[in-house]
């Protein structure tokens, strides 16, 4: 029996290292495909063309912070990403958990 779950273990982390593996190539190759691609963010991109259409548009309201640098903004984008990354991990396995124990009972 013992066998039989360090085999299952072994196909687990070889599993997991695969598909690792598969996510981190696929982050890195648009930046090969496309050398001099503009990585801008989408708010960039929305601002350029709302001036192209209307040059004398005003903003209706201003933000409440903002960073002192791009890279701050960054920091502060992934961090909220992580959070909520994190309260979804957290409900999945919680789930999943409530409905095992569910079906133990």
């Amino acid at each position: 029996m013992i066998e039989g779950s360090d085999k299952k273990s072994k196909i687990n982390i070889w599993l997991y290292v695969s598909l690792l593996a598969l996510v981190i190539f696929f982050a890195i190759i648009p930046f090969f495909i496309a050398k001099d691609g503009d990585f801008e963010g989408a708010d960039v991109k929305a601002e350029q063309a709302v001036a192209e259409i209307n040059p004398d548009y005003e903003p209706w309201f201003s933000p409440l912070f903002e960073p002192k640098s791009g890279e701050i903004e960054s920091l502060l984008f992934a961090l909220q990403a992580a959070i909520g990354a994190g309260f979804i991990g957290y409900y999945l396995g919680r789930m999943n958990f409530l409905s095992k124990r569910q079906v133990n009972k």
